[in-house]
């Protein structure tokens, strides 16, 4: 039977980013015994210098959110979820071995994969993550899962558990803009991953990282015997390459996310995106877009859902001219040319 799982950033507002998955096919997770406290202690003291708190506001939205993320290189790129900075306007960054904390900026995105890479500005001389290969993980492993459970930053939470699954497959739902992805090719374990830990790094028994923690069952709600989810390192740090290299394609997106400035969901009767609010003052709202419109077509493609809607607008860049396409409220089919405005987590 499908179990529902939630990605595992801490959010601090009604709308936003907490959402419900479904767990693909597998088998069933085996139960291990846990590590010993002191064996744990040793892992996270390796770890944590090389782990981040990270802290959104989400202007558009109202409130803020937390998660984690893991330093790449010593001048402060950063690799998290695309979950845990989607929808910011602003993001802060506290590093755990220096303890100062930045702002931050979006080198790029995969929304697809859940992968979001950051830079910190000013940053220096930061300590690293030991990257693993996560390819030489097998069912049965050690493993602990460090992160900012509950938001609240200092020294980081530890987990502990095993691998108990591999190449697992979840639907994920995104209710900042009710997008939904498949993530697939996930490690599952049984540590019990909590929110906040979204895009903390779970590692082997050395301390080395194999694995990106991302979502966790919502049926036991965090609890012991919760299943947790990660996305395996060599998935995600090719990705942040390709990212950090500037490498834009259909999925990755580089630098600043462009916006619209709708609130959607997938239209109820015929293809589209219905929209169920406009921020003021931005591209929808002088374009003179309303809640109940449906948004069919942007750039000449078509829209078949909010999902689409997304994926499309993450081709564009801010400042991009475009057309846009709906059907109003009365039934009419509706144009317009809007310039895509400097968006989210810019």
């Amino acid at each position: 039977m499908a179990a529902l799982v939630t990605l595992v950033a801490l959010l601090g507002v009604v709308v936003g980013r907490t959402t419900h998955d479904q767990l693909g096919t597998g088998s069933p997770p085996t139960t291990f015994p846990s590590s010993g406290a002191s064996e744990t202690g040793t892992i996270a003291s390796k770890v944590d210098p090389g782990v981040v708190d990270i802290t959104t506001r989400l202007g558009y939205q109202g409130g803020e959110a937390a998660g984690t993320g893991m330093v790449l290189n010593a001048s402060g790129d950063v690799l998290t979820n695309n979950h845990v900075i989607d929808g910011a306007t602003s993001i802060n960054v506290t590093d755990v071995g220096n303890g100062q904390t930045y702002t931050a900026n979006v080198v790029g995105t995969d929304k697809t994969q859940d992968i979001a890479v950051l830079k910190l500005a000013g940053a220096s001389e930061l300590r690293t993550v030991n990257i693993g290969n996560s390819s030489s993980l097998a069912v049965g492993a050690p493993v602990t899962a460090i992160g900012n459970a509950g938001g609240v930053g200092g020294t980081p939470s530890v987990a502990t558990g095993h691998v108990t699954n591999l190449d697992q497959a979840i639907t994920a739902s995104d209710e900042s803009d009710n997008s939904t992805e498949q993530l697939t090719g996930l490690i599952q374990t049984d540590a019990a991953l909590r929110p906040g830990d979204s895009g903390g790094p779970l590692v082997n028994a050395q301390g080395v990282v194999m694995g990106i923690d991302t979502a966790a069952s919502s049926g036991f709600q965090f609890q012991a015997g919760t299943e947790g989810f990660a996305i395996p390192v060599d998935q995600a740090l090719s990705i942040a390459r390709q990212i950090m290299a500037g490498q834009a394609s259909i999925t990755v997106h580089i630098g600043a996310a462009a916006l619209i400035g709708v609130i959607v969901e997938s239209a109820s009767l015929n293809a589209g995106a219905d929209i169920v609010s406009v921020e003021t003052g931005t591209p929808a709202d002088m374009a003179g877009l309303v809640p109940g419109d449906v948004i069919n077509s942007l750039a000449g493609q078509s829209v078949h859902s909010a999902t689409s809607l997304t994926t499309l607008v993450q081709r564009h860049h801010p400042g991009q001219k475009v057309t846009l396409g709906w059907v109003d409220t009365s039934g009419q089919q509706q144009s317009a040319t809007i310039q895509l405005a400097l968006g989210p987590a810019s």
